[in-house]
């Protein structure tokens, strides 16, 4: 019997991208769809062993009190689940070495580099070695940005993104730094910036503003493991899975899907092939 591919969109404590992130995985094919908030995980109604695919949504986290999703963070590696004996990051941690997959946009992305999930140096998933801080500019960014596709990372979610894609930027803690050199050349030597902000012909990552909307080291606009399962990236995918939803959409003739609509279909694909 074929079993449903299933995916899990995480809410509350301040996220407020997850129906859009909902719609996005529907729209690429998954069978099962649910949003669940962070408290039926932490009772131990919902499980994330009964999925394949985890989004960590944009938003602003417990209002970015203690910067850009750092109490979730510590909620999630350290909250225990009442109905079970483990852990929240037990499951966590299960669902990584099962195979699964979990793509973190904007609040998501600086969730999993402070829990230490990207860029798992070594293996390491709950060491922190970068960070996502201000932006140079020193105010909240609302525009779109052209990001260059390195093709030789193993990121699941870029497959077949030819040279580019252009998607939507909305933070204001988007600049991503690496706490040592060796980590940062650690992570350009291994291909682990999927995307980097650039010019509009994607032929190089640029520095200079708006371009690169918030100064990150390098560019780098996502960030992806040494397996390729997950996947972190500040611009928002699920903000683009139509023609309507470009800025230019009545003036330019566009393809029906939206750009970042591929990621979502790449991933209930891999699911398709690799987990099920």
């Amino acid at each position: 019997m074929k079993q449903n591919t299933r995916a899990i969109v995480i809410t509350g404590n301040g996220t407020n991208c997850e129906i859009e992130a909902a719609h996005a995985c529907r729209l690429a094919g998954f069978d099962d769809v649910v949003i669940a908030h962070i408290s039926d995980l932490l009772s131990g109604e919902v499980r994330l062993d009964n999925f394949h695919f985890l989004n960590l949504t944009g938003g602003f986290l417990d209002g970015d009190d203690l910067g850009s999703a750092k109490a979730q963070a510590n909620r999630l590696k350290h909250a225990k689940v009442d109905e079970l004996a483990e852990h929240l990051i037990d499951q966590i941690t299960r669902f990584i070495n099962d195979g699964k997959l979990i793509l973190g946009v904007c609040n998501g992305f600086q969730l999993m580099v402070k829990m230490g999930l990207l860029p798992a140096i070594g293996g390491k998933t709950l060491k922190q070695s970068t960070t996502l801080t201000f932006n140079d500019c020193g105010r909240f960014q609302d525009r779109w940005v052209y990001l260059k596709c390195d093709h030789d990372s193993p990121s699941v979610f870029t497959r077949g993104i030819e040279k580019g894609i252009y998607l939507p930027i909305r933070h204001g803690e988007g600049k991503f730094l690496a706490d040592t050199q060796e980590t940062l050349e650690h992570i350009e030597h291994n291909h682990l910036s999927v995307l980097k902000y650039s010019d509009p012909s994607y032929a190089a990552p640029t520095m200079d503003f708006p371009l690169n909307p918030n100064g990150s080291q390098n560019a780098i606009a996502g960030l992806c493991d040494p397996t390729g399962r997950l996947m972190g990236l500040m611009p928002h995918p699920e903000a683009f899975v139509h023609r309507t939803q470009h800025p230019r959409w009545t003036r330019e003739e566009l393809p029906e899907e939206g750009a970042g609509l591929i990621l979502f279909q790449n991933a209930v694909k891999y699911v398709r092939e690799n987990i099920l």
